[in-house]
Order: structure tokens, then sequence, then C-alpha cells
């Protein structure tokens, strides 16, 4: 064989090995992976060959209303969750009683019982990398989240972030060999009411993989099942008749593309069990909750900064207002966004960004959807005129600042976290830092214990966890730890570092 040749076989070789390379990563659907920071992007952005959606233009439902599309693009991206909690761990949400009432293994209407051993739910996946998208009820204080595919693979979870104010939690899970099959994001705002949904999910913890189909009974709906002690629960759900039970939440409500429109979260029932009404977080604001624990490990709350209530008639007739629906502003907060922008008491808004406000709910909504920082355009009656202002939202500390999840600090055996604003308003502290997990080391022979909150050393206060482990550096000897227990009580311990 001549140098030629050799050299030609060579090459040709090369290029053959490359395509076929190219041809088994792609047959085989390994991703290539790169950075993103919302879950919008991502599904945009990605082609995986055995998730199909159909675009607008070329969906159309056949005739006498076929749910099998549906059915079949959504069931892959469904995921069945299982909690387990220690025996003697108490949800630390007591005014959530209802939703376990509802969903958990526990026997509707024994409140006040600890927490089941293990406890089982649903969830969507929503990136083909492992996000899944559940209700925080679901997963709250477990010590273990085990999550089984529709086609039986089997993973354990990671707790990316939680937002109790819309009950959502975003989780993780982990295999580069494969592609997750995921859910498309739909549009809840163009869902109408009578439109037909199916609910997917996996009830009474057994019956994995389930559909079930309804309607849209009602959209924005408040039944009050949600508890903040500064009052910012978004409640906003979609009510729909289709039958959903224990196990169902943190499931999928999707339209007949296929399309995820809502997180199935709760049932109006005065058994425990379906009685035909059922309700869950739009898809609008579960994208913008999503996100933003994608990005910074917390939500980024946004505040118009007004004291509200729903416009009625008996409303209406009180104030001398010339509507009945509306929502009418009772206060306005000093240095708010809506305060700046000039709204005054007795306003009654009507649009936000051009979208029809009826009542709380669907204004909470609309504004809970921004990130602080962000302009919104609010249109409201005053004194029989129409106006509108452009108002810059801010967040709970009243400015327009991100709020950067930050990382724990691990020490002599223990690992530490600051505590969340909301927290700290709760328990009326101006600083602190949890023992979050506890290994074998100082924190341990002090007898201190997962959960317990530290406030000062020495009586010197401690603001955060970066802060305790500086102090505790520099300390010989015997120390005295304040803080607060598991249950709320102000504790001390005294020992020797």
């Amino acid at each position: 064989m001549s140098q030629k040749k050799f050299i030609f076989g060579i090459i040709l070789a090369a290029i053959l090995g490359g395509l076929v390379s190219v041809g088994v990563t792609n047959y085989l659907g390994v991703p290539t992976k790169s950075p993103y920071v919302n879950f919008d992007d991502k599904q945009q952005g990605i082609e995986y060959p055995n998730v199909n959606f159909l675009a607008d233009s070329n969906f159309s439902v056949p005739d006498g209303i076929n749910f099998v599309y549906a059915a079949e693009q959504v069931k892959p991206g469904v995921v069945f969750i299982r909690s387990t909690y220690s025996g003697s761990r108490q949800s630390r949400n007591s005014l959530l009683e209802d939703f376990y009432d509802y969903f958990d293994d526990r026997r509707p209407g024994d409140r006040g019982a600890e927490r089941p051993s293990r406890s089982s739910g649903s969830g969507v996946l929503i990136s083909d990398d492992g996000y899944i998208v559940t209700n925080n009820h679901v997963i709250e204080e477990a010590d273990k989240i085990e999550i089984t595919l529709d086609d039986n693979r089997f993973y354990e979870a990671k707790i990316v972030g939680v937002d109790p104010t819309t009950d959502l939690a975003l989780l993780k899970i982990e295999d580069r060999s494969i592609l997750f099959p995921f859910v498309s994001f739909g549009d809840s705002d163009d869902v109408k009411v009578g439109e037909w949904v199916l609910a997917i999910g996996n009830p009474f913890g057994t019956l994995t993989s389930t559909v079930t189909a309804g309607i849209v009974s009602a959209k924005a709906r408040n039944i009050n099942i949600l508890h903040d002690r500064n009052g910012r629960q978004i409640e906003s759900f979609i009510q729909t008749d289709a039958a959903v039970n224990q196990g169902n939440s943190g499931g999928a409500l999707v339209n007949l593309k296929g399309e995820l429109v809502g997180i199935n979260t709760a049932i109006a029932t005065p058994t425990g069990s379906y009685a035909g009404y059922s309700f869950a977080v739009p898809v609008s604001l579960v994208q913008k909750v999503m996100n933003d624990l994608l990005e910074f490990g917390s939500v980024q709350r946004a505040l118009l900064g007004v004291r509200i209530r729903d416009v009625n008639a008996q409303l209406a007739e009180e104030e001398g207002l010339e509507t009945v629906t509306g929502v009418f502003v009772d206060g306005v907060t000093q240095e708010s966004a809506a305060a700046e922008a000039g709204m005054e008491a007795g306003d009654v808004i009507i649009e936000i960004d051009s979208r029809s406000v009826n009542n709380v709910s669907e204004l909470q909504e609309l504004v809970a959807r921004n990130r602080p920082g962000d302009e919104v355009e609010v249109t409201f009656w005053r004194d029989g005129s129409r106006e509108t202002v452009y108002a810059t939202l801010r967040n709970t500390m009243g400015n327009t600042e991100m709020v950067q999840k930050v990382q724990p600090v691990e020490f002599e055996g223990g690992t530490f976290g600051d505590l969340p604003s909301e927290m700290l308003e709760s328990l009326n502290l101006e600083g602190g830092t949890q023992l979050l997990e506890l290994g074998e080391g100082k924190w341990k022979k002090a007898g201190l214990k997962e959960g317990f909150i530290i406030t000062s050393i020495d009586k010197d206060p401690i603001q955060n966890a970066k802060a305790l482990k500086e102090v505790m550096q520099s300390k010989t000897g015997g120390i005295l730890i304040e803080g607060l227990s598991t249950d709320g009580e102000r504790t001390f311990h005294g020992f020797g570092w």
C-alpha cells in the first residue's frame, strides 16, 4: 500500500469516527450542559427527541375530545415522591394541618398527632436535568426524599428551595447519563372556565400515574388554607372538578395539549377524600417561584405596599363607589411602591399591567409574579376618574435588592445557617443562626440539638452563621450559649469549649 493511500485511510477513518461519535451521542440523547437561570429558557432551548409538544398552530382537539395525547405526553414527567421523617418530629407549621389531613398518610382529622414516619405525594419534572416542582407540604421537614419515575427508575432528591407562602418547593435529582422527560409550561392566563384539563398524580400512594379529567370550574380562588404570620401568603388557585385525592398533591394539572397549567395542591372536602372540587397553583406563579429558587435559592417577593379588600355591593354603598368590582385600597404604606407612585386610600384597583383585576387574589398573584425592582402599571378608579400610574415594586425590607441565599457554615461538627427575614420577624429576633445538621464534635457534646437557634455567645449577640464561626474561633474555656430550642423556648447552655 502506498504512503498516500495509508494517510488517506487514516484521515477517512478519523472523519467516520467523528460522525459515528456524534451520531451515538444524538441517539442516546446525552445532553450538552450549559448554565441557565430560569426554566423558561431551559425548556425552550432543549431539543429532546422523546418530548414533541405540538405548537399552537398545529394543535386541534379531535372529535369527541380525546385525552390520550395529553396523558401520553405528561405521564413520563410526573413522579412519585416518598418523604421520610424521624418518628418524633412534628410539623412546625400547625396552620397547614388541613393539608396533612388530606394528603399525608395520617388519618383525616388526626390533628396534633406526630408526623408520620413516611408520607407520599407527587411532583413534576420541569427540566431535562432533573429539577422537580412539588408542594412544600409534601416534603416539609423530611429527613429523606425519594423519587420514583413513571418507568420505575429510583432516585434520592435534594431540596433546592421552598416557598411556604405559595406552598411550592423545588427538588433536584441527578443522573448525567440520561435526559429526564419534563412537562412543558403552558399559560394559566389563557386557561378558560369550562376548559377541559387533566390531573396526573399518585393518589393514596399506591395508584401511581393516575390520570383524571375535569373542567376548570373557577379561577383566582382563595380558600384560606395557606397562612403566613405577615399575611404574605398567595392563594389564587385554579379550581377544577378533576378527581384529586391523598397523594395527588404536587402533581400536574395540564391542558389537552399536554402543557402544565397548574400544580395540584388541595381539595375542599368534609371527609378528607375527593368531594368534587380540587385546587391548583397556576403555572404563571409556579414559573416565577421556581426561577427564583433556581437562581437565588429563595423567593424574591415583590410588594406594592397597600392594604386591600375586595369590592362588593355593600362596600360600594358604604364608600360611595361607582363600581362593584375591583380591589379597594384601605391604606398605603409609607415609602412603599404605591406611595411613591402617588396611590391613595380609597383608590379602586382594576388592572395590573393591563390585566383585569376583580379581587384580592388576582391582584396578589399578578404582583407576586414580579421581582423587586420591576415596574408595574397600575390602573384604578379615583373620584370617578380612571387613572394609571407606574410603581417600582420593593422587597420585604423596603428596597429593590435581590436576596441571595447564604451558604451554610460548617465547623466543629455542626452546620449552621442564617435565619430568613420571615423567621426573624415571626420569632421577634434581630439576628441568630440555626443548627441545621449535627455530627460528632463540640456542639453535640454541649447538648445542642438540630434546629436550635443561637442568638448570643457570652451575652454578645450573634447575627448570623459567619459571625458565630468568627466569635467561636477566639473562644477558650467556659462559654455561655443563649438561644431558642426547637419548641420556641429560650434556653441556655454552659460548657467548656
